[in-house]
């Protein structure tokens, strides 16, 4: 308790991770019976800040576990020490984390050593492939393991957990808190990201690509498809964020540096990025997040993976799964780009993960969660 009202702390350090706590802290903030505290773990620091600074929203505790090439042993044996200290400096009534980073699953794992109840925001993802992705599936599971309230996005996944024996009474469908924040963010006003750049007459193919599955032969397959399709149409503009990731910048610059209509440009700030999505004509992308945020967009989203922890958006329609074949990314492109029925299927199919209110049904969760707790 702080103040004589329950502290709720609340976890992050990647940007994916921000921008879909974001609107549960701004909720946290402006209920009166609640205090909140905010963790950040620091893995993705300069573009934490600027999320972060647009939506005044203050870091309590900064734990910079962050290093060069740091393996997971390092990073888990570092979180661990540090939360130990937040827990022992402030004792939280109730610990949030998000999603399925290895640190979220840290501070799940250290919450229990300390008795603090968790609750698990975007709860209930499941490949079934403890490899796929990895490390992420396992800290899911985890974390699934140490949680009190489990805040799923759809139906589907409030179905896996009880498929796992989680009790009902901790599984709450609220929606996706990210698109929350992407609903606020495509409202702002943006500038155009990259200078002198001319759509007049041109599709944009965004690109996204980044996960450590993809590392090795499927990276190069997806870049020479990328390749295959910049040759094919000269009415198209290719942008890509290339992640910082060597294993990322190397390929990507050896195989699509020479071409005039594919521009490799640096990571961008999350507001950027959907200015990004509002303007593509389709997207290419292993991520979780952007398989969520373009349908709400109407924007047509290929998925570069085998498999998806978000198959709502493939039976809804919203995305589709291609894999990371260099032949099947172009095909399934090609359909897209030439077909433009096939295009508006994809791009009007009905969005399954929200309405933008995820931050406020948590709120009034954690709420009643509080009531029901018997004093201490």
């Amino acid at each position: 308790m702080k103040n004589g009202k329950p502290l709720v702390a609340v976890v992050f350090g990647t940007r994916p991770e921000a921008v879909k706590m974001v609107p549960v802290i701004r909720a946290l903030q402006a209920e009166p019976r609640l205090d909140v505290m905010t963790v950040s773990t620091g893995q993705h620091k300069q573009m934490l800040a600027q999320i972060l600074e647009r939506f005044n929203i203050r870091v309590d505790h900064e734990l910079d576990l962050m290093e060069p090439n740091q393996s997971l042993y390092r990073l888990s044996s570092k979180a661990i020490a540090a939360f130990e200290k937040v827990f022992q400096a402030a004792t939280p009534d109730l610990l949030l984390v998000q999603g399925d980073t290895t640190t979220a699953f840290l501070g799940a794992l250290c919450a229990f050593y300390g008795k603090i109840p968790v609750g698990h925001v975007e709860a209930g993802l499941r490949t079934h492939d403890k490899y796929f992705p990895f490390p992420e599936e396992i800290n899911r599971r985890l974390i699934t393991a140490c949680a009190d309230l489990n805040f799923c996005p759809t139906e589907g996944n409030r179905a896996n957990l009880l498929k796992e024996g989680i009790p009902e009474s901790s599984l709450h469908v609220t929606g996706n808190t990210g698109i929350d924040t992407l609903l606020m963010a495509a409202g702002m006003q943006q500038a155009f990201p990259i200078p002198n750049f001319n759509l007049d007459g041109k599709r944009m193919i965004l690109i996204t690509v980044h996960r450590r599955e993809s590392f090795g032969l499927p990276i190069v397959q997806i870049f020479s498809a990328i390749r295959d399709l910049a040759l094919l149409y000269s009415d198209v503009e290719i942008v890509y964020p290339v992640h910082l990731n060597p294993n990322v910048q190397g390929p990507a610059r050896e195989i699509l540096g020479d071409l005039p209509n594919v521009h490799l440009v640096p990571p961008m700030d999350y507001f950027d990025f959907v200015h990004m999505i509002k303007s593509a004509y389709l997207i290419l992308t292993d991520s979780g997040g952007v398989q969520e945020e373009a349908p709400t967009l109407g924007v047509p989203v290929l998925v570069l993976r085998n498999e998806t922890e978000r198959p709502e958006a493939v039976e809804a329609g919203t995305v589709r799964l291609v894999g990371t074949k260099r032949e099947d990314i172009v095909r399934e492109s090609r359909l897209i780009l030439d077909d433009a029925a096939a295009r508006e299927k994809l791009r009007s199919a009905s969005n399954p993960y929200g309405d933008g209110q995820s931050a406020t049904r948590i709120v009034k969760i954690i709420l009643d969660y509080q009531n029901r707790k018997p004093a201490a």
